[in-house]
């Protein structure tokens, strides 16, 4: 592991490996390695042994979920905290010949990529938009589920098998139907919420699923410039080119669930926004393949609304937007 350097030795650096069962911090400072049970009491212990002095940057992984408990209370501590890809850590263990895989080697390596890559510190959201992104991602499971029975059914002619997938799929249809109801009486409770919904919805294009995932997975939104809030869709074209070879750009990263609405949501307007279709058609008029035209329209779509949000204007004010040269 690299030793750091004196310049950057009176700030340290820390990881912590999230499991089930237990959490493994490790600090750049002192070397030192710290295994607590993944419990309230752990959590408490931690966030304790961290107050004072805080270190420059603390990071973890996203673990689907079993690290909001840990990344919450730090953020209630104040303290700067990542949660970042697990994949862009395994990339950097790899590149400093690390091939072993431990709890404690695990923990070693976030400390060092702390240091090194110094990623996007989290910030805490409202309990409103936390409450709204557990009600999105819930309808997005069921939304999968649904698709998954439907194409059983389609597979399916036994009468008593057919039966029995039928009943799930219309519960399922009930409890997204319900969710849809939560989904639209949260954001009306919370006037911020409400009114960067009525912004968003004002567009051609934009229905209510994707201004909800918007508002619960993308609350950079109108904060940041065209190309972060692109990375952050994952919509944002990466170079392939080394000496002579000039390879095409391809997409890659980001927050793929949204990215995944995002497309969704691009095809209804490319039909039906004309600032879009006019896009898309010169686009294709030029030559560029289908999906290049659908990924050039998704990000012009989410520039769009990242103008819009930052300027607070509603889609009929977009000549104003235009003016200000912020969606080019």
């Amino acid at each position: 592991m690299t030793t750091p350097t004196p310049a950057s030795a009176a700030a340290f650096f820390v990881g912590i490996d999230v499991a089930k069962a237990a959490l493994d911090l490790f600090r750049s400072d002192t070397g030192e390695w710290v295994h607590e049970p993944n419990t309230p009491a752990g959590i408490k212990k931690l966030v304790a042994s961290l107050a004072s002095p805080a270190p420059a940057c603390i990071v973890l992984e996203a673990t689907g979920g079993l690290e909001e408990p840990l990344l919450l209370a730090l953020l209630d501590a104040q303290l700067p905290v990542a949660r970042v890809n697990p994949g862009r850590v395994r990339h950097l263990a790899i590149a400093l010949g690390i091939l072993a895989k431990t709890d404690a080697i695990d923990a070693r390596v976030l400390a060092e990529f702390a240091r090194v890559a110094q990623p996007r510190l989290s910030v805490k959201r409202s309990q409103t938009q936390a409450e709204l992104d557990a009600l999105v991602t819930c309808r997005r499971q069921l939304v999968a589920a649904q698709t998954d029975q439907t194409n059983r059914l389609a597979a399916t002619v036994n009468k008593t098998a057919r039966k029995a997938l039928m009943a799930v799929k219309i519960t399922l249809d009930k409890q997204i139907k319900k969710l849809d109801k939560q989904i639209a009486d949260h954001i009306d409770s919370d006037d911020d919420l409400k009114d960067l919904n009525d912004r968003l919805t004002s567009v051609p294009g934009v229905g209510k699923v994707l201004a909800s995932t918007l508002l619960a997975q993308l609350s950079e939104l109108g904060t940041i410039d065209r190309r972060q809030i692109a990375a952050l869709a994952g919509v944002a074209p990466y170079n392939q080119e080394s000496g002579k070879f000039k390879g095409k750009r391809a997409i890659r990263g980001g927050r793929s669930d949204l990215r995944h609405v995002l497309y969704m949501a691009t095809q209804a307007a490319i039909l039906f926004n004309p600032l879009i279709r006019a896009f898309a058609q010169r686009l294709k008029a030029a030559g560029k393949p289908a999906k290049v035209v659908i990924v050039a329209c998704m990000r012009k779509l989410l520039n769009f609304l990242n103008a819009m949000v930052r300027l607070k204007l509603n889609w009929n004010e977009l000549a104003v937007v235009k003016k200000a040269a912020v969606c080019a």
